[in-house]
């Protein structure tokens, strides 16, 4: 029977190597699995982390194994090209830094075996992701195993697939592919199901590589509702004694995607309603561990959350084993995301073989996501065409029970023919944050749904910045917990009354690591969660997602944090699923409320200390505020070890200047020709004599101020365009200050 040993711990690892070592070093540092050399530079801002080749050695004894006749070495997360070496020996090189991948180790191994793996996360313009608003983390981030298996197994060398493919059909119908390498004419294969009790409800033996089971009464997957799950095994049998065994958690379900009435699992209209994930923390980096995934999860669940769109990459399977058995339906995906680069189009199609045979199983999994903005640089491209209709057939020829979709950024014309090829669309839009209204949002999808009444069409990123910043005048860019707290009542208010979305995923569940940005005062990360980076802290806005999605009872009052408050009467917000909310300012009722949207505004009388209870049903919550006659700066935005601040810029009254919108300065001739300029000098994302995207895109800045926007410049800008300096920004200052306002 085939063993799996965890080989973890005590790797030495060094950035200062140029070749793999052919002996075990001994000054290299010491590190246990997973391990990551990005974790504190990955999140602290100037895009300036690490990124180039590491090495990774350790040993392997043999006598310390169990005795086999075949052993392979298990990378479950290699970020993002690996070289695998063993006694010297180069056995492996993988592109691609989220699948799992295997090496054959059976004629290598030696009685102390030297294993030394490259990694490298360094630029190049072949292996995705290369341009993206996250860090892209190196190391060996997730467990490295060693299996020990019998000559005969079930096929371990293939796209870091375990040889077993199932396919169960809502009818109880179940399908088993096997793969297995050096079976013997007296082996025969037994296939089994077992419901969640553990009771064999199906079973055959041959000594075929397929078989087709069927369950009797089978008992569906139903998302959170009822995320019932049943155990397929394959086991190769010689003289009656197992000698491998393979198995998948499998769910019987069926699902829609329609036009008109959204997502249906299993003939029930279930509309999607949840996030997005990224796989960091602060001061982990990637290197997460399970306990970390399960807390990820409750928190998810706890919101009330019944889909997650899995961004931007393949997670670790642990994590989709969660989503199983927690009843999430799953938006699966490979890095192909921002930039399309011609020499990786074979990258993209190994990604996508791999992130379907490892994750075929998951009864989560409704749709496989093609890319992720890829038309940021022009719509136009043939090249970019073709490679997405290679991916969406690929898709469909390896799996047929599965859509396909794409994430369509915001400026992308709703015309474009790349629209055309997947099975389904979502839209990543901003609006209220990046330019635009928060009530562009809903109109924006009417229309597109009016324009392409078949395509089904939903909101694949969605959300706006929050820090521990505080305002009673909340406003688009302020990043304050209040003005995200607003954002989302508003899209919730427009996007849960929208049927025919397909699914509305927010970003993000969880702030993230973003090396490239310098912007809200905390440098290092995208602070759209809705949740902190550390895990820590529940923003406003995640309450109002809990308010409609949970059934959980509970209340809650807004603005904790927001304690010194300087008008005489405040506005407090409470967030809550039951119908009627009393709050108390030191005990005094301030009335009952009810409301349909699950959002309950109180205006509060604000004299020296106010201790404030909101009792809604059963549950209560508890906050303070205090009279105060200047504003507590403590409160308003400072950017850390930014260039400049706001109030560093001078300001001339009828002229522009740095803290001015992009799309107020566009109105001005001189002010446009500035703009331009500057865009084209730093920043290579910005389209290229594509006059549709360029509009599109200028749209998408229009809200950012000058100084705003070049906080973010790390996440666009070309690795060859000059670096802004304080110099650079003041003297285009100066040159808007000379601009008339229009």
């Amino acid at each position: 029977m085939r063993n799996v040993i965890k080989f973890n711990t005590k790797w030495a690892f060094t950035k200062q190597a140029d070749k793999a070592p052919e002996t075990m070093p001994e000054n290299w540092n010491w590190v246990n699995l997973p391990h990551t050399w990005n974790n504190i530079d990955g999140l602290d801002g100037n895009n300036d982390y690490y990124r180039n080749t590491c090495f990774y050695a350790n040993i392997i004894k043999k006598n310390e194994l169990p005795k086999a006749e075949t052993y392979y070495l298990e990378i479950n997360g290699a970020n993002s090209s690996a070289d695998v070496y063993i006694n010297g020996q180069k056995l492996m090189h993988h592109d691609g830094g989220y699948s799992t991948f295997r090496v054959d180790l059976t004629d290598t191994l030696t009685d102390e075996t030297l294993v030394v793996i490259a990694v490298d996360n360094a630029q190049n313009d072949k292996v995705y992701p290369q341009m993206a608003d996250f860090t892209f983390y190196g190391g060996l981030y997730r467990d490295v195993n060693i299996i020990c298996a019998d000559k005969t197994h079930f096929e371990l060398s293939h796209l870091g697939g375990n040889g077993l493919k199932v396919t169960p059909d809502v009818s109880g119908k179940t399908v088993f592919e096997s793969w297995i390498v050096n079976k013997t004419e007296n082996q025969i294969v037994r296939y089994s199901i077992k419901d969640a009790d553990g009771n064999t409800v199906a079973s055959t033996e041959t000594k075929d590589l397929t078989a087709e089971l069927t369950v009797s009464d089978v008992h569906l997957w139903h998302g959170r509702k009822d995320p019932y799950l049943y155990t397929a095994t394959a086991e190769i049998i010689e003289n009656g004694e197992v000698i491998d065994c393979v198995s998948h958690r499998i769910g019987y379900r069926s699902y829609e995607i329609d036009a008109d009435r959204g997502f249906i699992l299993n003939g029930e209209e279930y509309p999607l309603r949840g996030v997005s994930r990224h796989q960091d923390r602060i001061g982990v980096g990637n290197a997460l561990t399970e306990t970390h995934h399960i807390e990820d999860m409750d928190l998810i669940c706890e919101m009330g959350a019944n889909t997650i769109r899995l961004a931007h990459y393949q997670h670790d399977q642990f994590f989709y084993d969660l989503c199983d058995e927690r009843g999430m339906v799953v938006w699966a995906e490979i890095p192909y995301i921002s930039r399309h680069m011609p020499n990786g189009r074979e990258n993209t199609i190994s990604q996508m073989k791999e992130l379907i045979t490892q994750n075929y199983h998951h009864a989560s999994i409704v749709v496989w996501g093609l890319s992720n903005e890829i038309t940021i640089g022009g719509e136009n491209d043939e090249d970019l065409l073709e490679n997405h209709r290679i991916l969406n057939d690929l898709c469909h020829e390896m799996d047929k029970t599965r859509k396909t979709v794409i994430a369509a950024v915001s400026m992308c014309s709703i015309n474009n023919p790349y629209l055309q090829i997947p099975d389904v669309v979502s839209y990543n839009h901003y609006f209220g944050w990046y330019g635009g209204d928060t009530d562009m949002n809903g109109p924006w999808f009417d229309n597109f749904h009016k324009t392409h009444p078949n395509i089904p069409i939903g909101c694949s990123e969605y959300g706006c910045e929050a820090l521990n910043w505080h305002t009673s005048d909340p406003k688009q860019g302020d990043y304050t917990e209040e003005y995200q707290a607003y954002y989302h009542e508003e899209l919730i208010k427009q996007f849960f009354s929208r049927k025919y979305m397909w699914a509305t995923h927010v970003w993000n569940m969880f702030d993230f690591g973003a090396d490239g940005r310098n912007e809200g005062g905390e440098n290092g990360q995208n602070h759209k969660g809705l949740v902190t980076i550390d895990r820590k802290y529940k923003k406003d806005a995640f309450y109002a997602y809990k308010a409609w999605l949970s059934d959980e009872p509970f209340v809650h009052i807004c603005g904790k944090r927001y304690i010194d408050r300087v008008e005489d009467v405040t506005k407090v917000t409470v967030y809550s699923n039951q119908q009627t909310v009393e709050l108390f300012a030191n005990g005094v009722s301030l009335g009952k409320k009810q409301a349909d949207d699950h959002f309950f505004y109180f205006d509060v009388p604000n004299k020296g200390e106010t201790t404030l209870k909101a009792i809604a049903g059963d549950c209560e919550d508890n906050s303070f505020i205090r009279k105060v006659e200047v504003f507590n700066e403590a409160y308003r935005l400072k950017e850390q070890n930014a260039i400049l601040n706001w109030f560093d810029v001078t300001e001339k009254e009828g002229f522009y200047s740095l803290n001015d919108k992009i799309s107020d300065i566009m109105q001005a001739e001189q002010g446009q020709i500035l703009i331009k300029n500057m865009l084209s000098k730093f920043m290579t994302m910005a389209p290229k004599n594509n006059e549709a995207s360029s509009e599109g895109f200028m749209k998408m800045l229009g809200g950012f101020t000058v100084l705003r926007l070049t906080g973010l410049m790390g996440t666009l800008e070309s690795k060859d365009a000059p670096k802004l300096t304080k110099e650079y920004l003041l003297e285009l200052n100066d040159k808007l200050n000379n601009i008339n306002r229009v």
